[in-house]
């Protein structure tokens, strides 16, 4: 086989089915061997959209995704993708097309050195030499983009490779050399336990990655303990689970700071003490002993000290915690929180309330709908205002925050997921950054839903700027916004546009009850902010609750 022709029949044999991307000169000899191939390619219309919609893919599925792209800027433009994936810890092989060896540093015709470039955004990257290392190379990353921690690959093939005769020697994956427990921590993690009175589980994006689930509502339900999650991690606590005090951080409720603020005990599991999450980290969780578990030692310590360190996968680590009861007394107090902090709905303008429109969806569409965000106030309403059954459920951009990455992450969502209800919620900033992919849509006869919430500014920039820069509105104003339900049109993509509060309801059924592909878009208050804030230096328990005059 042809080296080209050999990436394919590996992707296959791997269980590859579906990879997205978008042609060019260096990666010419890959796209032809995919012609009649058993691996379908989504043609996006921008190398972005490729790498997120492979995101969507891995996140919505816990699957690898894979994207392609050609040499220089095609490969330039999945930089941002392999950022969003590497900061989530998502399974992603990026495949990028290189000129010919022989140029190779010679400033050829779209030739960038993607290896470099690629580096502090990549779990690994490869950029094959020589034609007999190209079958080890592709086993490898398709392996390690999967195993431990997950994170993206990359590998880059230079077009002569790809066009060569080359050999294929199965390469047999090393046994993953996963860390064992150490029954000394357990036993002081157990200890600590054991004395808690104010004990906090904080969940993160390590439950998805680790399929662990099952083994954290099994700890929960024993326990009785609070919950809170971090953005990436909301679903992993089932809906109905009584003691589930939802997002902590920044825009957190109330009631999950607080508790947070005030226990004695934090079970970190599976997250990393992101700075959103924790505010002044000296003041985060200050009278908490810590209990971290993560499979990745470089977490333990990194940003906050923890008193029992379990390393190992989440699925082992998490049934070693023994199951006491947490003391009535707290959980008393849990529930009057949850009670006095609980998000209210009676908006009494005339104009749409985002959280209130978003509720709604939340209770209409389908328990296993897949909800993609982009990034912005939207994306904390969501996250405030909706419930996840998984948090496969629930894709948005974390680490990266990233504007643009909701339509493609839909798609790629859509793709994974043919039969399941996926919709994009969007502002109007974010949803331009990629709305070329509305192209994709209408090729694939993709019924993604979109809900536009538009305020006509960059809002969470333009809270800031209320907030922190003494409303100095500099560069937030998008009242030039086109008209979206009449851009959607153009591709074939149906909808309509509401303004007022009683619209609101009949335009969710609308849109959760439509067949194919639809599009809301929701005008809304421009002054409308997200709230609880934790402003800038500020503990958790300093929450900012109402607009500043």
């Amino acid at each position: 086989m042809t080296g080209a022709e050999l990436t394919i029949d590996l992707l296959a044999k791997h269980g590859v089915k579906d990879v997205f991307g978008y042609p060019g000169g260096a990666i010419m000899p890959i796209y032809d061997a995919l012609y009649g191939a058993p691996v379908k390619h989504y043609l996006t219309r921008h190398e972005q959209g490729a790498g997120f919609a492979a995101v969507g893919f891995a996140r919505s599925t816990g699957k690898l995704g894979v994207c392609f792209a050609t040499s220089g800027p095609g490969a330039t433009n999945l930089i941002t993708a392999l950022a969003d994936a590497m900061m989530d810890s998502v399974p992603l092989l990026a495949i990028t097309g290189q000129v010919p060896t022989a140029p190779i540093g010679s400033d050829a015709f779209q030739e960038v050195d993607v290896l470099g470039m690629s580096l502090s955004c990549t779990k690994h990257s490869y950029m094959v030499e020589r034609a007999e290392d190209l079958a080890e190379i592709l086993q490898e990353a398709i392996h390690l983009a999967q195993s431990g921690r997950p994170g993206p690959v990359l590998v880059d093939i230079p077009k002569d490779i790809q066009m060569a005769q080359v050999p294929f020697h199965p390469w047999l994956a090393a046994e993953d050399h996963l860390p064992k427990l150490d029954p000394n921590q357990v036993a002081i993690a157990n200890q600590i336990l054991s004395e808690a009175q104010r004990p906090v589980a904080y969940i993160g994006g390590g439950v998805q990655a680790a399929d662990a689930q099952n083994e954290l509502m099994q700890f929960l339900e024993k326990t009785h303990m609070p919950a809170v999650s971090t953005l990436k991690a909301l679903g992993s606590v089932l809906p109905d689970y009584e003691y589930d005090l939802g997002m902590l951080g920044m825009h957190g409720g109330k009631a999950a700071n607080l508790a947070v603020q005030q226990c004695d005990v934090l079970v970190c599991i599976g997250a990393r003490f992101d700075d959103r999450v924790t505010g002044n980290l000296s003041k985060f969780a200050a009278k908490a002993k810590v209990i971290h578990l993560d499979i990745d030692a470089a977490e333990i310590g990194k940003r906050k000290p923890a008193k029992a360190s379990l390393v190992a996968d989440l699925k082992t680590s998490l049934p070693q915690l023994d199951c006491f009861v947490t003391p009535n007394e707290w959980l008393t107090h849990i529930e009057s929180m949850m009670k006095e902090h609980a998000w209210r709905y009676d908006y009494p303008g005339e104009k749409v309330f985002a959280p209130y429109l978003l509720n709604q969806l939340s209770q209409k569409m389908p328990s296993t709908g897949v909800v993609c965000c982009d990034v912005g106030q939207h994306q904390m309403w969501v996250a405030q205002h909706m419930k996840f059954s998984h948090p496969s459920n629930h894709l948005s951009s974390g680490g990266a925050g990233t504007m643009g990455f909701g339509l493609p992450a839909a798609i790629g969502a859509q793709v994974a997921r043919r039969t399941d209800f996926v919709i994009t919620v969007s502002g109007d900033g974010s949803i331009m950054m990629n709305i070329q992919e509305l192209a994709t849509i209408r090729r694939n006869n993709l019924p993604v839903k979109i809900l536009i919430l538009d305020n006509q500014r960059l809002g969470m920039v333009r809270q800031w700027q209320q907030l922190f820069f003494e409303g100095r509105y500099s560069e937030t104003n998008l009242s030039d916004n086109p008209d979206f339900v009449q851009l959607a049109a153009v591709f074939g993509i149906p909808g309509q546009t509401i303004t007022k509060a009683d619209e609101v309801d009949a335009a969710v059924d609308a849109l959760v009850n439509s067949e194919g592909p639809y599009i809301l878009h929701a005008c809304i208050d421009d002054k409308e902010n997200v709230w609880p804030l934790v402003p800038p230096g500020a503990a958790n328990d300093e929450m900012m609750t109402e607009t500043v005059k």
